[in-house]
């Protein structure tokens, strides 16, 4: 009988494509690619799902292999799961009926920082495997570690601290916060960061570092779009790719393009993504920055996962300008598949997933006339952009991702046809 994975997610990436959703999703698929029999099941709530009275799973689409868990009552700043006579004797029931050997966790929200220990109680011989993506343990402002009441980056929590950042909010109940998921972490049997950085913030908060493996994500790999024919000998077509929010630094990419403009450099900036649930202000403000540089700016708006090779096939270079400490960026290990250097801010997981002058380069994060200055020099400077091309490499194959996983949680994958585009 083959070994059961279930794959836990905070939502499925047909419903909300980020980063982490989408490789939770590619490495389900690969984890059945390997042999293994795997249940994806992505939690959502009201924002892109009603309610079905009833029970509290939902199916995707005809996948019999993927399920919803709605999860309509969720106490955000603990993390914690509340809907204790609705939906906990249903995922009761998912366990029991499904019996996994190996949970995979890639996400609290929704499901609740309790899901470990509910698992320990129903399958004690169950191994429990969690994947920190983001900050959101730490950090109760969406999990970004950034202050609320001027932007500034955090590089730890702390009582005080985070009290600073919301005062109606006392001290010990951040200290009583912590020591709630801290306590439900213990059921986990292991914890894998995308990066150094990440895991690092985590052993500061206080997990064992013994605990976290630094395993980089995967992607399904495909062949690497046809480069652009180049405009005299220049490559100056700049391309973004992802959602359009305060923490992306679009404002500061759409600023440097302003810039640019000003001084006369031959230019064209792509814009991928939709600003989804932002506020009036924000949204304020970035169509006024289009407003201002439609003459080199185009907004193409939100995209396929599908479509990607062939909207790398427009752009040279990609600018990533986050003003927060990401993790693993997606866009990255897209733009490297497809050997585009990728202009980023040289801070947290981009800083290591991006070699500075090898691959890409880094650009102080916030800063419009560092990028700015930057993506003219990329303009003007075919050699830089020729050298640094030949410098990306891709990213690692998703499949060998799974094995490593699988290695860390007592299995061994059978080989998998490698996998050749995303799913």
């Amino acid at each position: 009988m083959s070994p059961r994975i279930l794959v836990v997610a905070h939502n499925h990436p047909d419903l909300h494509p980020g980063g982490t959703e989408i490789f939770a999703h590619d490495l389900f698929k690969a984890y059945q690619r390997s042999g293994v029999e795997a249940l994806f099941l992505g939690a959502t709530n009201q924002l892109h799902r009603d309610a079905r009275p009833g029970t509290s799973f939902q199916t995707v689409g005809t996948a019999n292999d993927e399920l919803l868990f709605w999860a309509g009552h969720f106490d955000r700043f603990n993390m914690s799961q509340i809907d204790l006579y609705g939906v906990v004797p249903d995922l009761v029931a998912l366990l029991e009926d499904f019996r996994p050997d190996i949970v995979h966790l890639h996400h609290l929200l929704l499901v609740g920082a309790e899901f470990p220990a509910l698992v320990r109680r129903i399958l004690p011989r169950a191994r429990i495997i969690m994947t920190l993506h983001d900050y959101y343990s730490i950090c109760a402002h969406d999990g970004l570690m950034v202050r609320v009441h001027d932007g500034q980056r955090c590089l730890s929590g702390g009582n005080d601290a985070c009290h600073r950042c919301f005062p109606e909010i006392a001290p010990d109940r951040f200290l009583l916060r912590a020591q709630h998921l801290k306590t439900h972490f213990t059921y986990v049997d292991q914890f894998v960061s995308p990066s150094a950085f990440l895991k690092e913030r985590y052993v500061q908060w206080g997990l064992d570092a013994g605990r976290i493996e630094v395993v980089a994500n995967g992607r399904p790999l495909t062949a690497s779009a046809p480069f652009r024919s180049a405009r005299d000998g220049r490559r100056i077509s700049f391309g973004y790719f992802g959602n359009i929010n305060p923490w992306k630094g679009l404002k500061v990419l759409l600023d440097a393009a302003r810039r640019l403009i000003g001084v006369g450099v031959a230019f064209e900036l792509r814009v991928h993504g939709a600003a989804l649930y932002q506020s009036d202000q924000f949204a304020a403000e970035i169509e006024r920055l289009f407003a201002e540089t439609d003459s080199h700016v185009l907004r193409l708006g939100s995209y396929d996962r599908g479509d990607i090779g062939a909207l790398m096939a427009e752009v040279d270079w990609v600018v990533m300008p986050s003003v927060w400490w990401e993790n693993a960026p997606l866009v990255i290990q897209e733009a490297h598949m497809h050997r585009r250097p990728v202009i980023t801010s040289g801070i947290g997981g981009m800083a290591e997933a991006v070699r500075d002058g090898v691959d890409g380069l880094h650009v102080l994060p916030g800063d419009a006339a560092d990028l700015a200055g930057t993506m003219q020099r990329c303009a003007e400077d075919p050699g830089l952009w020729r050298r640094l091309s030949a410098g990306t490499a891709p990213p690692p194959s998703i499949d060998d991702v799974a094995a490593r996983y699988l290695r860390l949680s007592g299995l061994s994958a059978t080989p998998a046809t490698p996998s050749t585009a995303a799913a």
